[in-house]
């Protein structure tokens, strides 16, 4: 029998479906992975910049990093897979059934294509955290604030970032003025509770899992599908290519996403 219809056969007598996504979905949309060899944004990588102790060090780089990202976000448009799984969660919720979509990314790429209540583990890019107050806040503002305008240039050439702390971007709650971070789970830094919590629920109740752009390697989202498949429920990943959890699963697409999810999905 074709995998694929064998696959969709499964999924059309689901009747709980959890959708986790990693940056392979967006990747297609434009959205830099920040992983592997051109994972830098000017001479720095990545995971260097995300982190807590950066920004304590320098909030000022810090910021024009996330107002590049931000821009990029914001620029991009849904790619088909995008807009597959939002039809077919859409189209499952009139039939009666249950999509969770779990997402790792923080462009909101998934609620731009008309998905609705996504879990976003890792936070959103349009989101801040006051440092003093703790206030969260949405934010989609390009840029954020009058001294970013201009800034975040990805140009290598480019070795310093001096805004005066005071020029960034601050809380607006009440006379509270604190340094605002981005409301973003930086490296080092645990999930929200109550956001795992949401999670575990959703691995616990599902009779069917796709695991969509993830390279299985970022924890505790790695761990996901695999307990999933520990209980014997079909799961299915699609990627580009085989990760350290593909072994664990049914099902295994390799392609790219706008190719494989759609038809997985389509109606």
């Amino acid at each position: 029998m074709n995998v694929m219809k064998s696959f969709r056969e499964v999924l059309s007598n689901a009747r709980n479906v959890l959708i986790l996504t990693g940056s392979g979905v967006s990747a297609e949309s434009g959205i830099p992975t920040f992983r592997g060899a051109g994972g830098f944004w000017r001479k720095y990588q990545a995971q260097n910049l995300a982190t807590p102790e950066a920004f304590q060090a320098n909030p000022s780089l810090v910021w024009e990093f996330y107002e590049y990202r931000r821009r990029v976000a914001n620029e991009a448009k849904p790619n088909e897979a995008h807009k597959a799984i939002a039809q077919f969660q859409n189209r499952s919720l009139e039939e009666g059934r249950n999509v969770t979509i779990v997402t790792q990314n923080i462009d909101e790429l998934h609620q731009r294509a008309g998905a609705k209540d996504v879990i976003e583990l890792h936070g959103s890019l349009y989101k801040t955290r006051c440092t003093v107050c703790h206030d969260v806040a949405t934010n989609k503002n390009i840029p954020i604030c009058p001294a970013l305008e201009g800034k975040g240039s990805p140009d290598p050439s480019i070795m310093t970032s001096d805004i005066p702390k005071e020029d960034l971007p601050r809380c607006q709650k009440g006379n509270c003025k604190g340094l605002l971070r981005p409301h973003i789970v930086w490296f080092g830094e645990s999930l929200d509770e109550d956001v795992l919590n949401q999670v575990s629920a959703v691995v616990e109740n599902c009779d069917v899992c796709l695991v969509i752009g993830t390279s299985s390697i970022v924890y505790p989202a790695a761990m996901f599908a695999p307990q999933v498949a520990q209980r014997g429920i079909p799961v299915a990943e699609f990627n580009l290519e085989t990760t350290p959890a593909t072994r664990h699963f049914e099902y295994h697409f390799q392609g790219p996403c706008t190719v494989t999810v759609k038809e997985a999905l389509e109606s």
